[in-house]
């Protein structure tokens, strides 16, 4: 393929938490750029690794036999330095050393707001949203949610056989500190009483309203479903509910990190690939500064700048669903 732009080597690395798909992201981006006669180089550790110059180059052989495997090659984390003005001008001061072009960055909002700080500097940047809790702005779906609400539904199918068995009320945490979305989506999927969520303010009495209404209704169990960031805490509930006595004993359940972990969907390893293909393309013709996004059927260019400056929240259509659907 013929490069557009006069681009020579390409670097990328994967930030933030790690979300199954990101593995098959990086396979796109390397083997894209291969094919645009493009080096490439694989970032290790994420802005810590920029910072410190940890590139490697990658052939397309380094990425085989990775697009079933979770996590990411790369490796990933949280970098304090590079927030600061210094890590952030050691940052380029290395990628300009490895005569590094440009930068594809995959990962969540903290890091999708690194690559708009770099491409604030000057420095051609193109990023892959990668977040299980499907909060970036401009993009329908976001790397790995679809395998981690199929994780969830997995493990509130199987919690729901012993509630039933032994009737009881249970509590299941999810991840979403500010976004209700896996939450809203569970809800939904796995038949949930009542879900609480960042979004929407419930009491406590509204909560053991719903679990003993169910109990009159004859039902054999209760499940509610609880993002982290919600207001009402789940141990706090769960006490509660023990103390109204509200016809179900109650059992709580903290998903955590499983539902970052796992082999990639599908749908997972196909949205990757595509973003990672899309993200080279941008690079070649010299689109910058911007974000692959799904929207519709169509992978778009959004803006970093737009992305980083709104958030987005869980649909409350689909919360007053949850609602209606679980008479």
């Amino acid at each position: 393929m013929t490069k557009v732009l006069d681009i020579e080597r390409l670097a990328v690395l994967t930030s933030g938490g790690d979300a199954p798909g990101m593995n098959p992201a990086i396979r796109a981006v390397v083997r894209t750029a291969l094919a645009h006669d493009l080096e490439v180089f694989g970032v290790e550790g994420g802005y810590d690794g920029l910072i410190h110059g940890a590139f490697d180059r990658l052939e397309a052989r380094d990425v085989g036999g990775i697009m079933q495997r979770g996590g990411t090659m790369l490796l990933t984390g949280r970098s304090k330095e590079f927030r600061t003005e210094r890590g952030q001008r050691e940052a380029i001061h290395q990628l300009n050393k490895h005569g590094i072009d440009a930068l594809v960055v995959i990962g969540g909002d903290g890091s999708l707001r690194g690559a708009h700080a770099l491409a604030q500097q000057g420095f051609n940047v193109v990023g892959i949203p990668a977040s299980i809790d499907n909060d970036i702005w401009g993009t329908n779906m976001a790397i790995g949610v679809d395998t981690a609400l199929n994780t969830i539904m997995d493990a509130v199918d199987k919690l729901r056989d012993t509630a039933s068995s032994h009737q009881r009320a249970f509590l299941i945490e999810t991840m979403g500190r500010e976004c209700g979305y896996l939450a809203v989506m569970a809800g939904i999927i796995g038949g949930a009483e009542m879900v609480l969520i960042p979004e929407v303010d419930a009491t406590l009495e509204e909560v053991a309203q719903s679990v003993e209404d169910a109990y009159k209704r004859g039902k054999t169990h209760a499940i509610i479903i609880v993002a982290e960031g919600a207001k009402i805490k789940t141990q706090d509930l769960a006490r509660y509910l023990d103390e109204a006595d509200v016809g179900f004993k109650t059992r709580v359940t903290i998903l955590g990190h499983i539902q970052r972990g796992g082999r990639p969907t599908a749908f997972d390893r196909l949205l990757a690939s595509r973003m990672g293909v899309r993200a080279v393309e941008a690079a070649v013709n010299g689109d910058f500064g911007v974000m692959v996004g799904l929207q519709g059927r169509e992978m778009v260019l959004v803006p970093l700048e737009d992305v980083i400056s709104r958030q987005r929240t869980a649909n409350l259509e689909y919360y007053a669903m949850t609602r209606m659907l679980a008479r």
